[in-house]
């Protein structure tokens, strides 16, 4: 039975989701703040859930030997080394949708609170003031609202305010024509939008192409009198560049949910009058709170039960449809790469993948994924299908992918190549009715051979007496034949024998089969 630690505050529903899909689970929710007993109980579970309080460091890691698997209920990730989870084969899931509507409903709140200067009003209001004319706001109805952003939260955003009878215009690179079209958004570029908007508001992930996307030259192309908004990710807006279009009046209001530093203390904005700010709400309703947990519990009891992955920020979703008929294809794409990989003497430049037929219109992603950790594993010890990925790029190794359609006899197949500076290795196979994988074809010599955990690979001249004299030499050492499957380019050209045999063949065994007369190369080839 799978175990999964429970290190931060869930809910109650969310614990009996693990116990319901025959999970074993610990809750125990104050240990996400004691690092030191974190690194001491880690390694006991297969999977562990989060919030923000729990930081999964490298060194967490280091001791999590049994761990396959982070959920953070919740978008940010930002407690999680993903690298070093992915280095150790770890999927990190989050829940990016659990918390979209509140988000999106606390940049509208946002948006009402600058327009009506709603909490100096409130302010004042409670100071006995009565300042009626002083609160002089503005309508959003027939303004323009800028959409820095317009995935999922952006598009709700876009939906929300044009209830409000507002003009919405976006920029996002992702975002096709079809998409804004369906969302009833105008795709600007983001100099047409910062000159047209009234108000903007921010609901991109923070990365290098969007730290300071507002700055001191953006905020010069805008209106007077704009207004800015960001529910985001801090670093969004220059904070600095803020401050002084807030001071001159250039902008009318700011209203933030997250800044640069948090938990943000003396930050200069608050000195502001016409900057309103909040700790971080944006996901901060009661059904937001609980939507997360309870998606993160099903997505991690999903995985630990039936290998479907849902909101993985290290590797491929697998839907629960998916995982029946995708699995054996990326066990022929991990037993194809290893059976290359371990035929593969020299440094390896590059790896070709090509998936032709029914397979190809498959999720090839995890197979790829399984494909290169085969190929890698008899290189490098602690590698998986998680991290295969990242360590063959790491290494410089170049990974080309190939879809076609159906060309030759079989329905589907994939073909691997392994470059190396020497040469190119292909070796291809289909999965039969059966469900069983089969090896079909090795450097381009066509055969039919059954995937078994020991087998033994020989090359040599095809001339008559070689069959008779590796047979009689297989029997004299003691190694019983399971299964024989032969192939050749050509009359008297390249011949292949790939044997199942009964147990393993040793260093020494080895060197007198390659010793046969004619032979160029013999392998032992093991699969798990």
């Amino acid at each position: 039975m799978p175990k999964v630690l429970v290190s931060d505050k869930l809910s109650k529903t969310a614990v009996q989701i693990f116990k319901d899909n025959n999970i074993d689970v610990d809750y125990l929710p104050d240990l996400g703040k004691d690092k030191d007993k974190l690194f001491e109980v880690i390694g006991q579970y297969d999977g562990l859930a989060i919030r923000s309080a729990t930081k999964v460091t490298e060194k967490i890691l280091s001791a999590a030997k049994n761990l396959k698997v982070i959920g953070r209920a919740g978008i940010g990730v930002d407690n999680v080394d993903i690298p070093a989870a992915t280095k150790a084969g770890i999927i990190v899931m989050n829940t990016p949708f659990g918390n979209s509507i509140t988000t999106a409903e606390h940049a509208i709140a946002m948006m009402f609170a600058l327009a009506r200067q709603l909490p100096e009003a409130d302010a004042s209001t409670k100071a006995s003031k009565w300042e009626k004319n002083r609160f002089m706001g503005v309508e959003v109805t027939n303004k323009t609202l800028g959409l820095i952003g317009a995935g999922n939260i952006g598009s709700i955003v876009a939906d929300r305010a044009q209830g409000l009878k507002m003009k919405v215009v976006a920029f996002d690179p992702f975002l096709t024509p079809e998409r804004a079209q369906a969302i009833g958004v105008e795709k600007v570029e983001l100099d047409e939008l910062l000159k047209r908007a009234d108000f903007i508001t921010l609901h991109t992930p923070l990365i290098d192409a969007t730290r300071n996307i507002i700055n001191a030259e953006a905020i010069a192309k805008m209106k007077d009198g704009v207004r800015i908004i960001n529910c985001a990710r801090g670093g969004l807006v220059d904070e600095a560049a803020l401050y002084d279009a807030l001071k001159s009046g250039k902008v009318a209001g700011a209203a933030f949910d997250v800044f640069v530093e948090e938990p943000a203390e003396n930050n200069p904005l608050f000195e502001l009058a016409n900057f309103i700010a909040t700790p971080h709400l944006g996901a901060s309703t009661t059904e937001a709170q609980e939507n997360v947990a309870l998606q993160v519990a099903e997505q991690i009891s999903a995985y630990l039960n039936t290998g479907e992955i849902t909101n993985a920020l290290n590797f491929p979703s697998i839907t629960a449809e998916e995982a029946p008929r995708l699995t054996p294809w990326v066990k022929l794409a991990e037993a194809l790469g290893s059976f290359a990989g371990q035929l593969t003497e020299t440094s390896i430049k590059g790896i070709r993948i090509e998936y032709e037929g029914n397979v190809a219109q498959l999720n090839t992603k995890p197979m790829t994924a399984a494909a290169i950790n085969g190929v890698l594993k008899p290189q490098v010890a602690e590698v998986n299908m998680v991290s295969a990925p990242q360590i063959a790029k790491d290494r410089g190794i170049n990974v080309e992918i190939i879809t076609r359609d159906q060309q030759g006899a079989y329905e589907g197949y994939i073909r691997l190549t392994v470059i190396t500076e020497r040469q190119e290795r292909g070796v291809a196979g289909t999965i039969f009715a059966n469900g069983k994988p089969r090896i079909i074809q090795v450097k381009g010599i066509n055969m039919d051979a059954e995937l078994t955990a020991s087998m033994l690979y020989v090359t040599n001249e095809d001339k008559p007496g070689h069959i008779g004299r590796l047979g009689t030499l297989l029997g004299s050492l003691g190694i019983n034949i399971a299964n024989f499957n032969l192939g050749r380019a050509e009359v008297g050209g390249d011949a292949i024998a790939l044997l199942s045999i009964d147990g393993s063949v040793t260093a020494e065994q080895l060197k007198e089969i390659a010793a046969l007369p004619g032979v160029k190369q013999a392998k032992a080839v093991a699969f798990n």
